[in-house]
């Protein structure tokens, strides 16, 4: 967006002037200014109130266009594109907001209006508006028509809400939301996958030769070569000083790694990150990677790890919640405790019973897993949890507190490499 857009009025405008109709009696920055005020108050200024002037007393000819604002950018036809985009979702609440029709503020095709979006405002600002229509206007068009599901802004926003609607779809654009949802997730796989690898399979990663006597480990060509030396005719045999290993062996599941995902309406983002993590921590070697959704019941979607969209789509959005339930499944999983990461990702609005939710977290914690509580998982945003329950756990010694992906790579990496991560765990930054 024209930087000129992001402020709807500037000092230097005569107030006892507002009652000016005609564009002679106002000097270009006026003009500027009240056409700043105009587009924020929308059609609904048009004639009426303090302003009393319509873009067509400003000399934009509707028809033509003719008041163009080259500060910003734009010519009248784009002034116009501009109003009209607006007014689409912001204007009257009683103005209907559906398609076609005699009104003349609404856009002939929603691509039509998604790409003047684009055309004047930046991705985010795109993405607010975007949400706007759904929320605001109840567009369901967007989300339902497959020839408007490619011009949507694609970010995890668009994908949550694809999921919270995702038994509202049609048939014919079931296909098209599986396209938009995996072209993000891909995105996403492509941003955090090899930040994930190089840090937790760095953590792992031993000096080249180890002094631990795993057979399976030894090389056999440097203990040899090292003991020719000694080699005893006699007794026709080498007698080694030392047996060197291999620290760069393949090592499988290493680390047992547990997420278990409140899937309540609120937590939306966090299952569709936590999807996508959970999918790059299942593809390294060193990881025995579990996910697990809950509600009031316990989904387990560790055998689709391989397809993050189908795990995605496997969710199920809303309806109550029993944490108490998810972690004592989890704890089913756990067969070697001090080297199993436990992620509980929850607000803590818990529906169960409060008192069992700690006493199992507690025995996990007792038992040596590594046990962190996640009260979102997000890139942005301050979520909402039951404070009282977080601060419990924290008493508890469980850390809990809000995460970006990559945060949450760095604090694998430190409990892997057996490091605090006490700065990364405060209780309401993200980082």
């Amino acid at each position: 967006m024209s930087p000129h857009l992001d402020k709807c009025a500037r000092p230097g405008f005569d107030s006892s002037r507002r009652g000016a109709s005609v564009p002679g009696d106002l000097t270009s920055d006026q003009k500027e200014v009240l056409l700043r005020w105009r587009l924020c108050l929308g059609r609904r200024a048009d004639g009426v109130g303090a302003l009393g002037v319509s873009l067509g007393g400003l000399g934009m000819n509707v028809a033509s266009g003719t008041l163009s604002m080259p500060a910003w950018g734009l010519d009248g036809r784009a002034l116009l594109d501009l109003d009209a985009a607006m007014e689409f979702i912001y204007g009257e609440e009683e103005r209907s907001a559906s398609l076609g029709g005699s009104n003349p503020y609404l856009p002939p095709e929603l691509p039509v209006w998604l790409a003047n979006l684009r055309r004047f405002f930046t991705k985010d600002v795109v993405a607010v508006v975007q949400r706007d229509a759904i929320e605001r206007k109840g567009l369901q068009q967007l989300l339902f028509e497959p020839e408007t599901l490619p011009y949507l802004e694609k970010n995890v926003e668009l994908v949550t809400t694809l999921l919270a609607a995702k038994d509202m779809i049609p048939s014919k654009a079931k296909a098209m939301a599986r396209e938009v949802v995996a072209e993000i997730v891909e995105r996403l796989m492509e941003e955090l996958r090899n930040e994930v690898r190089q840090v937790l399979l760095g953590a792992l990663t031993r000096s080249r030769h180890s002094p631990l006597p795993v057979y399976r480990n030894i090389d056999w060509k440097r203990t040899i070569r090292s003991g020719l030396k000694n080699y005893d005719p006699e007794a026709a045999r080498i007698i080694p000083e030392r047996v060197y290993f291999w620290g760069n062996q393949k090592r499988f599941h290493e680390w047992r790694v547990i997420l278990a995902v409140d899937q309540s309406g609120s937590m939306g983002t966090s299952v569709v990150y936590s999807s996508v993590m959970a999918a790059i921590f299942a593809s390294l070697p060193v990881l025995e990677t579990n996910l697990i959704f809950f509600d009031t019941e316990v989904v387990d979607m560790t055998d689709r790890l391989t397809d993050p969209v189908d795990v995605i789509f496997g969710a199920q959005l809303g309806g109550g919640t029993d944490i108490a339930k998810a972690v004592t499944y989890a704890s089913g999983l756990v067969t070697e405790p001090e080297r199993t990461i436990f992620i509980l990702i929850s607000d803590l609005f818990e529906g169960g019973v409060a008192e069992r939710l700690l006493a199992k977290l507690s025995e996990l914690k007792e038992s040596k897993v590594q046990v962190v509580c996640l009260l979102a998982l997000t890139d942005g945003g301050a979520p909402a949890f039951d404070r009282g329950l977080a601060g419990t756990l924290r008493g508890l010694d469980i850390p809990a507190f809000a995460c970006t992906p990559r945060k949450l790579v760095d604090v694998m990496g430190r409990i892997l490499k057996g490091v605090p991560f006490d700065d990364l765990a405060t209780p309401e930054a993200k980082g």
